[in-house]
């Protein structure tokens, strides 16, 4: 299976995935040596700062939608993701003015931590390092988040909860929390 890049390239899935567990494990890794020098608090904290600049690195390219096209903010947002049903399997719940939610049935991030023998609660805390980016993608972007990351017990992967923002551009407090 491939997947056509957008510089007209075809890109093998394996090497999506293999991106992808790269960046898991690296993320894994740094987690570890932070907990082995500050503790697991101050490391998924690091590491949630961390992707969350990366998400607001990212967020320009969402910014057109902002405050309030949700609908054209779930199209690039699902555009954006290479072979999103081999990676995420993402799942639109509700797409309305009020909120955009979005599924993800699967991760390879979280897939790789597994494979990596993680306990659930390790793959907690690095889901909830890891999704930051999310809160840092669409806050920077002009909206709010609200979202959720995997929890043990839980099924799939992340939820997405995206809202409208200010139409100042300016973000509400409230639920915006890492």
């Amino acid at each position: 299976m491939t997947e056509s890049a957008s510089n007209g390239r075809t890109v093998p899935i394996e090497s999506l995935l293999n991106a992808f567990a790269t960046r898991a494990a690296a993320y894994a890794h740094i987690f570890d040596v932070l907990r082995e020098r500050y503790g697991a608090g101050p490391a998924v904290e690091v590491l949630a700062e961390a992707t969350h600049r990366m998400g607001e690195a990212n967020a320009a390219h969402f910014a057109a939608f902002a405050p309030a096209d949700l609908a054209g903010l779930r199209d690039a947002f699902l555009g954006s993701i290479p072979a999103p049903d081999a990676l995420f399997a993402p799942e639109v719940k509700r797409c309305d003015a009020q909120r955009l939610e979005i599924k993800f049935h699967s991760c390879p991030l979280k897939k790789t931590w597994q494979e990596m023998g993680r306990s659930e609660a390790d793959i907690a805390l690095l889901c909830r390092g890891a999704s930051a980016v999310d809160h840092g993608l669409f806050t920077a972007a002009g909206f709010v988040f609200k979202g959720e990351h995997w929890q043990p017990g839980g099924d799939g992967c992340c939820l997405l909860r995206i809202e409208p923002g200010a139409p100042s551009g300016a973000q509400a407090a409230a639920g915006n929390s890492l």
